[in-house]
């Protein structure tokens, strides 16, 4: 791991840890939008259409989408590179197994998940990374496996430094990509799409939400 990573896994780590309670309080079912529910049980149908093997859920946090898969009867994992969240989705959903991680480095055999998730998570990840990142969804993920991203999107790429959330000091940096720039992200590491949908802004946001659903070629 190069000492850039390295720095910003752990900014955001902490970032996260020290806005948890708060994070996990103001959004403890993780999507708030009828669109965003629709297409995980999409996603959900998916995946478990195309076999057994278990989906990741990449950037889980407080733990309540990885339960929604659950609910729809998808065998999921969470994973997220904060541990203050993986406590507290421990805490809140005991029946359900989350640990420490990231998606930039996906600890796991080749072959084994049926399907990705990272919904909001691929935003603090800087540019540089996220090819390697894809390919390493690419070689997780079985033959017909999918990966559905979801992420603040807009006409032009751009970027956020925010030093307070909740009244906490935190360093957590996002980064604002166009489906275009995600899509060539997504084919370049072999995947194929399958879909992108985006959303305008509701209420307080400020930016349309995009997502993508891609996935691995059937062998």
């Amino acid at each position: 791991m190069s000492d850039s990573n390295a720095d910003f896994l752990q900014t955001t780590g902490s970032s996260y840890d020290a806005i948890a309670k708060d994070y996990a309080s103001r959004h403890p079912h993780g999507l708030s939008h009828p669109l965003e529910r629709t297409l995980v049980n999409a996603f959900a149908e998916l995946v478990t259409a195309n076999g057994p093997a278990p989906v990741a859920d990449l950037g889980s946090g407080p733990g309540g989408v990885a339960a929604l898969l659950h609910g729809l009867g998808v065998p999921v994992f969470g994973v997220d590179v904060s541990p203050a969240m993986v406590s507290l989705a421990r805490e809140a959903h005991p029946e359900l197994r989350f640990h420490v991680g990231t998606l930039t480095s996906l600890d796991l055999p080749d072959a084994t998940l049926g399907g990705i998730l990272a919904l909001y998570s691929t935003i603090h990840v800087p540019d540089d990374h996220l090819p390697a990142a894809f390919a390493g969804f690419h070689r997780a993920l079985v033959p017909g496996g999918h990966v559905l991203l979801a992420f603040q999107s807009g006409p032009e790429p751009g970027g956020l430094h925010l030093t307070e959330r909740f009244g906490h000091e935190i360093d957590l940096r996002y980064y604002w990509r166009t489906p275009e720039q995600m899509r060539s992200m997504i084919t370049g590491a072999g995947l194929e799409m399958v879909a992108t949908t985006v959303r305008e802004p509701q209420e307080e946001e400020t930016r349309p939400r995009a997502f993508l659903l891609a996935r691995r070629r059937p062998e």
